[in-house]
């Protein structure tokens, strides 16, 4: 683990509080795996997580199981919890379980959004300023907010807790892109122009916008993918 994602932790402690559970601990360590802190393969240290939040270690324990149950962990017999890395199948798994989901609330809008849609306007222009910066950290954690506010469009709690999930692995995937700058940039303009159409009530323009946007981003993960196999 690095001193930065222990440091980031060690910040996210107030929000536990002194009555923290497993769940608002599990919490914490998913939004830091989409926030991309912790790669594949990263080795979790109960006594560098514990310390830094503040937890005890049944604790940690409990929620690393919960967090190995939602694919983002893997626990390895006498060796300790590592962050997951996944394979080719579950980046196309991922792929066909958004655009079954995504692509089917955007197409149920039929009427001008107006402040439905803030959170996702405001993902479009964290990106836009995080490109300016050229942070592509975080402007790949811009674009899984963006795609989290396009879930919230359903007004599902089930929903919600779904795309959290799979947008969270997603991250895992993200870091095979040697390079995030050509892969995320240009999905700036794609995520304005879903934004758009939603605005407009163009429900399938937005559709056609994202299918084509998801059919793309997923042939260039698995390429990256096959790439990093040579």
């Amino acid at each position: 683990m690095s001193t930065d994602a222990v440091a980031g932790l060690e910040a996210d402690r107030s929000l536990l509080g002194r009555t923290s559970t497993a769940d608002r601990l599990a919490d914490v360590l998913r939004s830091r795996i989409t926030e991309g802190y912790f790669a594949p393969g990263t080795r979790l240290s109960e006594e560098a997580i514990g310390g830094a939040l503040g937890v005890s270690r049944n604790t940690l324990r409990e929620a690393f199981r919960l967090l190995t149950h939602e694919r983002l962990l893997v626990h390895e017999l006498n060796r300790g919890v590592f962050v997951r890395a996944l394979t080719a199948e579950d980046v196309a798994d991922l792929y066909r379980v958004r655009r079954l989901v995504e692509c089917s609330i955007v197409r149920a809008i039929t009427s001008p959004l107006g402040e439905a849609l803030a959170p996702a306007r405001a993902a479009v222009e964290a990106g836009e300023d995080a490109a300016k910066r050229g942070a592509w950290r975080e402007l790949g954690t811009a674009d899984i907010h963006f795609h989290q506010a396009l879930g919230t469009l359903a007004g599902s709690p089930r929903v919600d807790e779904l795309m959290r999930g799979v947008l969270a692995e997603l991250r895992l995937v993200f870091h095979v892109m040697v390079d995030p700058q050509p892969f995320h940039e240009p999905y700036l303009t794609r995520n304005r122009q879903i934004l758009t159409a939603l605005e407009n009530g163009h429900g399938l323009r937005a559709e056609t916008l994202l299918g084509s946007y998801l059919k793309d981003a997923e042939r260039q993960l698995l390429a990256a993918y096959r790439d990093s196999s040579l």
